[in-house]
């Protein structure tokens, strides 16, 4: 499908660094309360909500959090580790170009500073179980009814563009717990969404990569904190970074798509 919406100046599709020109956010705190107001001010149904995680084994602290979890939100640093096998995989896979109804994800390529906060709130929100929860004529909706028959790059651009995503993401970062950095400031840490699609199996949606991840199959039964997606998604991902020694960051926090609680 042919399209005249060019990618920012100097973006490179084979890089994740993001050019100095390009549009900056002021970063989001990996808080439950701004990230569901949030979520809910663009057109989710007020009946999910993000919650924490504060485990991934105790069984008992995993009892706390409502189920089913149709999507998790991981915030962690950015650490010399990460990016060493980030770069290795990466290395292996086609810069990603569907698009179209047909597409088991709807992915969007990340060409904001600071942004990725939002980027992980809008994969985790349009993907999976979550997207039967949209409200008609939201911003939500309307983002998934223009954005499926567009490429990944004007697919950006609509964000881009975007003033109600603008205007919702700054409001956002207005709260939270502490004082928000600057929009010019380099941050260290990285939201990634993981979700399950209608086939069954657990994404790993990144904006900063060339493409949405497929980490493989989840049990019919099973939601995204189920222990079978864990393995594949966020247990994968701290068992990779520990691996990675000297170079390792394990400091994390976890968030879930999940009902809300009465």
């Amino acid at each position: 499908m042919a399209t005249t919406i060019d990618a920012p100046p100097d973006y490179n599709i084979e890089s994740p660094d993001l050019p100095r020109t390009a549009q900056r956010f002021v970063p989001l705190e990996n808080n439950p309360e701004v990230m569901t107001t949030l979520v809910h001010k663009l057109g989710l149904s007020d009946s999910f909500a993000f919650h924490d995680v504060y485990s991934l084994d105790d069984p008992s602290l995993l009892a706390f959090v409502p189920r089913p979890v149709h999507a998790l939100l991981l915030c962690f640093p950015v650490s010399k580790g990460y990016e060493a096998v980030r770069m290795t995989e990466d290395a292996l896979i086609p810069v990603y170009d569907s698009f179209g109804p047909d597409e088991e994800v709807l992915w969007f390529r990340q060409t904001i500073g600071n942004a990725c906060g939002m980027m992980g709130l809008l994969h985790s929100a349009v993907n999976g179980g979550a997207r039967d929860l949209i409200v008609p004529d939201t911003p939500l909706a309307d983002l998934i009814a223009s954005a499926t028959p567009l490429p990944p790059t004007p697919r950006a651009r609509l964000i881009e563009t975007s003033t109600t995503i603008a205007q919702a993401h700054a409001a956002a970062a207005a709260q939270g717990d502490t004082a928000a950095p600057l929009a010019t400031a380099n941050v260290e840490h990285h939201f990634v969404a993981f979700t399950k699609s209608a086939q069954g199996n657990l994404w790993e949606l990144d904006g900063r990569r060339k493409g949405p991840l497929n980490r493989g199959k989840v049990d019919p039964a099973d939601d995204v904190l189920s222990e079978k997606a864990l393995q594949l998604g966020v247990k994968r991902f701290l068992t990779m970074e520990a691996e990675q020694g000297l170079g390792a960051d394990l400091r994390f926090s976890l968030l879930a798509l999940a009902p809300t609680l009465d």
